[in-house]
């Protein structure tokens, strides 16, 4: 099944969709994606950022007033092409109140089946619903791991600071500013959602996750 890669508007690194992958560009994102030299499948927004509108069969273009984000809009269009799994960039920082809505953007990815990332320089964040998320031993560097609402059943094995079978609430960072040590790591939770921040990599392969039941 192809993955659908999101271009938002802030600087983009490492975009590299693989072959089948479908590429769009939510409104500034074209931009970025036309510095990279990168042809986006399709582009939609409506184009306050950019300041024009591109031209072509592959725009689809909505009003300045509208509930949805451009980049709302660019996950409807992926799914709607049968995408179940998202990579969006250049979606954090710069402004707190877009970064917050692009965290909301990953659980109604994942409230819809799908499994979304918002992929920065340095960061990548991910949500992970009834689910286990398994990191290769060859990560380095800090991860962290908040509840959203409350998660039971949480288990954190080979890193730093372990936790088995564990209940975490949103009203406590226990999991902030873990560590990875060198070993196979693993986060699950078997009734709740974690919002899970950790190191970007560019080999897609060393992240592999699990849904349970799924």
């Amino acid at each position: 099944m192809s993955s659908c890669f999101i271009a938002a508007s802030l600087k983009i690194v490492d975009f590299k969709p693989g072959e089948g992958d479908i590429v769009i560009a939510a409104d500034y994102g074209y931009k970025r994606l036309s510095d990279l030299g990168i042809k986006p499948d399709y582009i939609v927004g409506d184009f306050d950022s950019l300041g024009y509108t591109p031209t072509g069969e592959t725009t689809i273009v909505y009003p300045k007033e509208k509930d949805d984000t451009d980049t709302i809009l660019a996950v409807d269009l992926g799914f709607e092409k049968g995408c179940r799994e998202f990579f969006i960039f250049g979606a954090v920082g710069k402004r707190l109140d877009h970064t917050i809505s692009n965290i909301q953007t990953l659980l109604y990815i994942s409230e819809r089946g799908g499994r979304g990332s918002l992929v920065g320089k340095k960061e990548t964040l991910t949500v992970l619903k009834d689910g286990d998320i398994e990191f290769d031993k060859n990560f380095t560097g800090r991860i962290s791991v908040f509840a959203v609402g409350t998660a039971k059943n949480v288990t954190l094995k080979g890193l730093k600071y372990e936790l088995d079978d564990a209940e975490i609430k949103n009203s406590y960072p226990i999991g902030v500013s873990n560590e990875f040590i060198g070993e196979k790591a693993s986060i699950s939770v078997k009734n709740g959602i974690l919002l899970i921040v950790y190191p970007t990599t560019k080999d897609r392969d060393m992240v592999r996750v699990k849904e349970f039941g799924g």
